[in-house]
């Protein structure tokens, strides 16, 4: 069943976290499916401009009305990740998603909130929730690119501000995470203290943690030691901090690289075990079962594993 993401917000907010995974084949969404609903949770599903260019937002649409048949119990959001402007209108008049996100965090503030605010004004007016954007996390989400020197957290103050003038419905907040596999080096983590006081300012408002992928370590090393070249050097979110920060707000998360990290993972040792076979599916099934337990894992640290009854009985 599909569902606003507001709806998903109003229970959530300040008890757990939705997850929010990307998806871009129909592996990827049958094991997303599979392992919500073997986990008991809501989830959103995110479309990201790239996503809807190298599958066609008209298969990616078809996928998933299929699997929202074939998994009837499934409770979730459909969302569009990182859009720009025109890619918004386009999904806000298709029909067919709970939300988008308008990503002009680029922009200077006063930009960002015209962009912004525009978007907000069409979404609301067909009942569409807007995700927008302030400060700049660094690292690279498909077409985005930030180098770390240029990346910022997210100002309080300014969140305020931005949040009054736009209307938006969630914010996504730089709060020390980043995109990508190579997320932290040393002991950097999340910024709990900046957390709070966006949530003490702007208390209600979801927000949204984008570059939350984990990035385990033994999946680099078994991807490395499959024929991989990735950097064994590269870190991510703990998931331990996933629920402390849900507590003080953070009611969406997003996880996109550890996904491609299991495809990655299932597909160089299928092939380095049986150098004979040629054929995909073998492969595929084998993803869409890891990928199903890799989604209740995280929805375990996210504390969105059983709440199904609980965001029923709010419909």
């Amino acid at each position: 069943m599909i569902v606003t993401t507001k709806q998903l917000y109003q229970v959530a907010y300040g008890k757990f976290a939705v997850g929010a995974y990307n998806v871009n084949n129909m592996e990827q969404i049958l094991g997303l499916f599979r392992g919500n609903v073997q986990s008991q949770a809501p989830f959103i599903i995110q479309l990201s401009k790239g996503a809807r260019k190298y599958a066609d937002k008209r298969m990616l649409e078809s996928l998933i009305r299929t699997a929202e048949k074939m998994f009837t119990d499934a409770i979730f959001a459909v969302h569009l990740d990182h859009g720009d402007e025109e890619t918004c209108y386009d999904c806000i008049d298709s029909g067919f998603y709970s939300s988008v996100m308008i990503d002009a965090s680029h922009e200077n503030f006063e930009e960002n909130i015209a962009i912004t605010k525009r978007v907000v004004d069409r979404a609301h007016q067909k009942g569409i929730s807007v995700e927008a954007e302030l400060g700049q996390l660094g690292g690279v989400e498909e077409d985005i690119r930030v180098d770390e020197g240029h990346a910022s957290l997210t100002n309080p103050e300014e969140a305020v501000e931005f949040v009054k003038r736009t209307g938006c419905d969630s914010l996504a907040a730089a709060i020390g995470t980043s995109h990508g596999a190579y997320k932290f080096k040393g002991t950097q983590g999340l910024h709990f203290n900046v957390i709070e006081e966006i949530q003490k300012r702007i208390p209600g408002t979801p927000i949204v943690m984008h570059g939350s992928s984990s990035v385990p370590i033994e999946e680099v090393e078994r991807i490395n030691a499959a024929g991989g070249k990735l950097d064994p050097s590269a870190r991510g979110v703990n998931e331990n901090e996933y629920l402390p920060a849900a507590k003080l707000g953070v009611t969406k998360v997003n996880i996109d690289t550890d996904g491609r990290l299991v495809w990655t993972r299932v597909h160089r040792e299928f092939f380095r075990d049986h150098p004979e076979q040629f054929d995909f599916r073998p492969p595929g099934k084998i993803f869409v079962e890891e990928y199903a337990n890799f989604i209740a894992h995280k929805n375990e640290k996210l504390g969105s594993a059983d709440q199904l009854d609980a965001i029923r009985a709010s419909l």
